[in-house]
Order: structure tokens, then C-alpha cells, then sequence
């Protein structure tokens, strides 16, 4: 089913494999580790083994992601996290990957509309990632893994989103690289849009009800026109 474009008054979007390169990134540090043992694969292609071994494990990483929310613990998980940042001195480098082509997407439709982030990762990392790209300042809202009750695949931050943003759920575009983002969507009564540039599969994403499917976020300004 093509959207409807006149109903889009807001845009929500997924992080990772959406605006973050979060595949490209896993992609590398895999590489460089099984590098020493490249003689071991096909034409000692270490990349093209680290991608599949990346993409075969985006089921199982969607499940662990969101099991802490599952059995009520995701409050507990996020302060053992954040303490133990601040116990260990910790910071984190700023080593994210921007898709191509999604800064210059979110200049243009965030003048057009009011957009959100609705993340299922938490929120020293979300605003890390925001922040590296000065991409903060163009989002209305910013929802993480402990911004609602749940997160992802539940609607719940996406009705916090829409709420924050001024409009019905139904109004809002969630945009996404995974079936959880699109039964997020789909589970509030918005339209979804499934990008292929991160951990999803075309075919899952049509399974799940995807509205329409883009190779890469950076296109949906054309697909908004």
C-alpha cells in the first residue's frame, strides 16, 4: 500500500540502521577482529564474512535489546548502565557513522515537519550520536529506551512522540530499519516507511506491514515530494 501522503504531519525515526551506519560500524570492528584468521574464509574475504555474521544476528540482537523491557527491568538495566559510567569515569568516543545523504534529509523535512527520534537504545548514547552530528536542535522530541514505560516494539513511544509533537498518532511517519519499528508503527496507527540501510531485510519488513520501502533513509525526502 503506497502512504498517504496528505495524513503525514509528523515524522518519527529509529536510530541505528536508520541515521546511525550502525551495521557499516559492527561491520569494521568484527572485520578487525577476525583478521587474524582470514586465511580461514572464502577468498580471505574478512569483510564480506563479518557482514553476514552482522546481519544473521539482528533477530537475536532485536530480542536481547528489548528482553530488559519484556521482564520490567529496563529502569534497573539503564541506572546499573549510567552507574557505572560514573564509577568507572567512562566516556565514550565519538565513533558514530551518519548514513550518507541523512543530514541533508533532516535540513529539509524538519522544515516541513515536526520530527522525532524514537530509539529503542538509551539515552547517553541517543544524545551522543545527536550531538556528533549537531542533529540535536532539529528534533522536537527525542524518546529512548526509557523515555515510556516500553519501548519498541510497543507504541508507547511513539504516542509519547506524537503527543509531544502536537498531533494524532495516526498522523506520524515512523521510519525504520527493522520489523521492530514497524510493529512499533503499525501497534500506534501510523504509517511506516522500512529503509534497508541498516539490520532489516526487504522481505521481513513487507511481513510486517511496512507502507513503503526505501534503500536508504536518505530518500524519503524525494518520497515525501
Amino acid at each position: 500500500m503506497p502512504l498517504d501522503l496528505p495524513r503525514i504531519r509528523a515524522l518519527c525515526f529509529d536510530v541505528d540502521g536508520t541515521l546511525s551506519d550502525t551495521d557499516d560500524l559492527f561491520v569494521e570492528k568484527l572485520a578487525r577482529i577476525l583478521q587474524p584468521m582470514h586465511f580461514l574464509f572464502p577468498k580471505k574475504n574478512v569483510r564480506h564474512v563479518a557482514r553476514r555474521v552482522v546481519m544473521a544476528s539482528e533477530a537475536p540482537a532485536n530480542f536481547l535489546i528489548g528482553l530488559p523491557d519484556i521482564i520490567g527491568l529496563d529502569n534497573v538495566f539503564a541506572w546499573l548502565i549510567d552507574f557505572l559510567y560514573r564509577r568507572l569515569g567512562h566516556k565514550p568516543k565519538k565513533n558514530f557513522l551518519l548514513i550518507p545523504g541523512v543530514k541533508a534529509m533532516l535540513l529539509e523535512l524538519s522544515q516541513r515537519f515536526p520530527v522525532a527520534v524514537v530509539s529503542a537504545r538509551g539515552a547517553r548514547s541517543t544524545h551522543l550520536f545527536l550531538n556528533q552530528f549537531d542533529l540535536l536542535s532539529l528534533f522536537k522530541c527525542v524518546a529512548t529506551a526509557q523515555t515510556c514505560k516500553h519501548t519498541k516494539p510497543f507504541a508507547d513511544p511513539i504516542l509519547w512522540a506524537a503527543q509531544q509533537m502536537g498531533v494524532p498518532p495516526e498522523a506520524c511517519l515512523m521510519i525504520g530499519d527493522t520489523t521492530v519499528d514497524i510493529r512499533a508503527g503499525r501497534a500506534a496507527g501510523a504509517q511506516t516507511v522500512g529503509v534497508l540501510c541498516g539490520f532489516g531485510e526487504e522481505d521481513e519488513l513487507r511481513r510486517r506491514g511496512a507502507d513503503l520501502i526505501l534503500s536508504s533513509t536518505a530518500e524519503l525526502s524525494e518520497a515525501l515530494s
